[in-house]
Formats: structure tokens, C-alpha cells, sequence
């Protein structure tokens, strides 16, 4: 009998039985639809953020899923240092989806520091404190999967995100360092790059019938994407298929950067 692939899914129906994902910032919109990836196949679900995953958790425990909580807020970055350190140290986290992000629209000349520091903070500097203490533990073990959500504007400027901008370039920059340094040790690293999605952060957007018009009209899916469709692509990068996909940046924007 031949050996089994590398990857190869012992349970084709629920490939990710048996394993445990952490996925920040999951109360609604992309979070939430990549912890229900997650646990639609299988796995058992740890929601860290705010108040706002509890709202997120039960809607998941409504479905059927196994869920649980970790309170952290993560524009304190000491604080998620702490949390990052607990949760490495306890039951073993196989799947990391760093999700949780914020946005500061302002022109470049009177971004003011604290924004700035912010941003920041959520963005990279918190989701590097949960990476490298759960990514250590993952290290030490011999498997562990680790998804940062990124953006478009992880390769474009765009105009009034300079801090949310440089956090989306650096999430990339971080993602590919861990790769060439975890790889060989069974964790891979990689990144998801949305396009936009119909959430409630782009609600504003969508309620202008002209910048909607003009923002459909350059995707050539025709169509805005649905916080599932991100869902999945983390679910996939998460799962045993993509066990020799390391370094990468998934971009799913409907066609976007390729018009």
C-alpha cells in the first residue's frame, strides 16, 4: 500500500474535526463568517474581542457549533501580550485567524498620533503579541495554522488610510517572515486580502448610490462580496489542502486587482 499524501483529509466532511481555531474580532461581519467556516468543518471555536463577540458566540452556539470566549481588548497591546501568553500556555490552539482590525479615514497632514498609535495597535501590534506567543506554541508542537486578514490596501495607498495602509502592508511583510521561519516546523502563515465586502464597515458606502455604482462597476464579478466568500477562502488556507501553501496573500476581490 502507498504512503498517505502529505495533507491528505481524513474526513472529508469535516476536515478540521478535532482541532481548535482562535479567531479575533468575530461579534459580526468577516469574523464571524470565517469562525462559521471554521466550524462548519469541524472545528471547535475560541472567540477573542470585545463585548461584541458574545453576540457573535451565541449566534454560533444557536447553529450548533461549540464556542467559547476570551474578553480582550486589542487596542491594548500589553494586554493582549498577557492574553496571547495565557492562551499559548493552555489548551492548544491549532488555528489562529488574526481578524480584528479598525480604520481612520483623515487627510495624511492632520493624522495625529494617537490615531496613528492606534490603528496600529489593533491592526499589527496586537495580532503580532497573539502570532508570536500562540505561533510559538504551535512552533513547539509541530502544526499550527496562522490567517491575517489583510486588504487591497496591503498593495495599493488608497487616499485618507495612511495608518490603516501601512498596517495592511506590514500584516503582509510579518506573514512572509513567519513563513520562511515556521515552515519547516509544520505551521504555516498566511494571508487573506478582501476586497469589498458588504459588511457594516462599508455600510456608509453602500448608501451612496453613486460611489456604490461607480465601486460595482470596477469589480468585474459584478457584485460586491459576502462575508462568507472571505470565510471560506480563511477555511481553506486553515485546512489540510493547503498544507504546502505557506507565504501567500489570497487575494478575494472579485477580479478587482486585476482590472
Amino acid at each position: 500500500m502507498s504512503a498517505p499524501v502529505t495533507g491528505q483529509r481524513a474526513d472529508l466532511a469535516a476536515p478540521l474535526r478535532g482541532r481548535r481555531a482562535l479567531v479575533t474580532g468575530a461579534g459580526s461581519g468577516i469574523g464571524l463568517a470565517c469562525a462559521r467556516a471554521l466550524g462548519e468543518r469541524g472545528a471547535e471555536l475560541v472567540l477573542l474581542g470585545r463585548a461584541s463577540v458574545e453576540r457573535g458566540a451565541d449566534e454560533l452556539r444557536g447553529e450548533g457549533f461549540t464556542v467559547s470566549t476570551v474578553a480582550c481588548d486589542l487596542s491594548d497591546v500589553d494586554a493582549t501580550s498577557r492574553v496571547g501568553a495565557e492562551l499559548a500556555s493552555g489548551e492548544p490552539i491549532d488555528i489562529l485567524v488574526n481578524n480584528a482590525g479598525i480604520i481612520h479615514r483623515e487627510p495624511a497632514e492632520r493624522h495625529e498620533r494617537e490615531d496613528w498609535r492606534r490603528v496600529l495597535d489593533v491592526n499589527l501590534n496586537s495580532p503580532w503579541m497573539l502570532t508570536q506567543a500562540v505561533g510559538a506554541a504551535m512552533v513547539e508542537r509541530g502544526y499550527g495554522r496562522i490567517v491575517t486578514i489583510a486588504s487591497l490596501l496591503s498593495f495599493q495607498g488608497g487616499i485618507n488610510v495612511v495608518s490603516y495602509a501601512a498596517s495592511k502592508h506590514a500584516i503582509v511583510g510579518m506573514t512572509k517572515t513567519l513563513a520562511n521561519e515556521w515552515a519547516s516546523h509544520g505551521v504555516t502563515v498566511n494571508c487573506v486580502a478582501p476586497g469589498y465586502v458588504r459588511t457594516d464597515n462599508t455600510a456608509a458606502l453602500r448608501e451612496d448610490e453613486e460611489r456604490e455604482r461607480e465601486i460595482r462597476a470596477r469589480i468585474p464579478a459584478g457584485r460586491w462580496a459576502e462575508p462568507s466568500d472571505i470565510g471560506g477562502a480563511v477555511a481553506f488556507l486553515s485546512g489540510p489542502d493547503a498544507a504546502y501553501v505557506n507565504g501567500h496573500v489570497l487575494v478575494v476581490d472579485g477580479g478587482w486587482l486585476a482590472r
